[in-house]
């Protein structure tokens, strides 16, 4: 059953909205959204600002080093070599990228895709908050530095967030959900933090702004508008250093076909065009037929794709529309998706380019996988732009040519819905990978 997002989450979007509006950006001696950002990520803020004297306590030290330690690691280990390779692989990119089932890991959108001009990000976790820090007892805030670096952890340590922590850190206290994440990765990633704007979701996929005024009865006016948005979010506008401005958009909202039919996101993601798509560590839900409409959106309206084996399965992807490129190394998907091999990918990859980092649920750089998949220009001709690869007949699996096969690794609608039933127990049981609720 769809969990109630906007209930979970319109209280905190209008309460942030006007915590927002009581704070003008760039005004001396107040506490700016980027201030924020940094201090959250260990970072210190302007001089001026009152979160100065917060960064003298032992406990903000703590965290400063404690970051500091573990995003130069990150940097040597994954974010460096992501960037090489985003730099000789990815040269065609476009303004818009989406990353479906991120949560908020803004940190690998960034890092694969840095000169994107929008960021849309989607899940099922809620928005959540930021409240002024000066007006938190100590105690509170140093809670509140501890429950982020927990929430960070998976996502540093394996590369993909683990939904049944996120279930309760990012639900819980004065400073939660998935906005003091994105504020900690964009600090970190040497961004500078302009603009922020709760937002909404029309069903024609427009953007509508909660109202920041200040003014209560505006301010139920929009309590009211997002309780029946299926889609609500927040709006980030950045730069990184003197680039131009960036924006930065997360929706929490139900990405299933029968929640996306009627959020108006995916009309919202039309409005941007053609788009480059990553997708990463997606619980292997673009394999079964309950995403139906996010899969064929995202084959329709990108021009590439860049997944790990989570993603789009290969059956679907027409050898004579895109090419693809393998790098790294398929061995599978970890046992709990077991019946989510595709024989073909172990085809392709048998001569893939080598990668040096982690990435997915495969988090060992000698483990993991990433498809390139860039669609053709039109009129580029009938030839196959990827051979045809039949079956290796050693697993069972996906024949290239027959989608309906690739929904779940297996050939007859008895197995495949076994095989669906099966994947939802183990995600009620264990809630270990993003958006299980979703297969229920």
């Amino acid at each position: 059953m769809p969990l109630p997002v906007a209930r979970i989450t319109t209280a905190a979007l209008v309460a942030g909205a006007l915590a927002l509006s009581l704070v003008p950006a760039g005004s001396a001696g107040t506490i700016t959204a980027n201030d924020t950002a940094r201090f959250l990520a260990g970072l210190p803020p302007a001089p001026d600002s009152p979160l100065a004297e917060l960064t003298k306590d032992a406990a903000w030290q703590q965290h400063a080093r404690r970051f500091d330690s573990i995003f130069e690691r990150e940097e040597v280990n994954q974010l460096g070599k992501i960037r090489a390779f985003s730099k000789a692989r990815l040269t065609e990119k476009h303004e818009t990228l989406l990353y479906m089932f991120s949560g908020p890991d803004f940190l690998y959108a960034t890092t694969f895709f840095p000169s994107a001009s929008n960021y849309v990000l989607a899940g099922l976790e809620p928005v959540g908050e930021v409240p002024q820090l000066t007006a938190l007892h100590r105690g509170t805030i140093a809670e509140s530095l501890r429950n982020i670096e927990s929430s960070l952890y998976s996502l540093l340590s394996y590369s993909f967030f683990i939904t049944q922590n996120m279930k309760t850190q990012l639900r819980s206290g004065p400073v939660y959900g998935t906005l003091p994440i994105l504020y900690v990765f964009l600090a970190r990633t040497g961004k500078t933090v302009k603009e922020v704007s709760f937002v909404t979701l029309d069903p024609d996929g427009t953007v509508q702004t909660v109202d920041e005024s200040g003014d209560k009865n505006a301010a139920r006016i929009a309590v009211r508008r997002a309780a029946q948005s299926a889609a609500s979010g927040v709006k980030i506008v950045f730069s990184d250093g003197d680039h131009p401005d960036q924006t930065l958009y997360y929706f929490s909202t139900n990405l299933a076909d029968d929640g996306v039919k009627r959020s108006g996101f995916l009309a919202f993601c039309d409005k941007l065009g053609t788009a480059d798509s990553f997708i990463k560590s997606a619980s292997y839900l673009l394999h079964g037929g309950g995403f139906t409409r996010v899969r064929s959106f995202l084959l329709e309206h990108s021009a590439t794709v860049l997944e790990d084996d989570s993603g789009i399965p290969l059956a679907y992807f027409d050898r004579h529309k895109w090419r693809l490129e393998p790098f790294g190394r398929y061995v599978g998907p970890i046992s709990i998706f077991a019946n989510s091999y595709q024989p073909q990918m172990a085809q392709l990859f048998r001569n893939a380019t080598p990668i040096d980092f982690g990435v997915g649920y495969r988090w060992r750089k000698s483990e993991s996988s990433l498809l390139l998949a860039a669609k053709a220009a039109p009129g580029a001709g009938e030839a196959e732009l990827t051979p045809h690869l039949p079956l290796d007949g050693n697993r069972h699996g996906a024949d290239l040519q027959s989608p309906d096969r690739a929904k779940t690794g297996v050939g007859s609608p008895r197995a495949r819905r076994k095989h669906e039933k099966e994947a939802a127990r183990r995600c009620r049981v264990l809630g270990i990978f993003p958006f299980c609720s979703r297969t229920r």
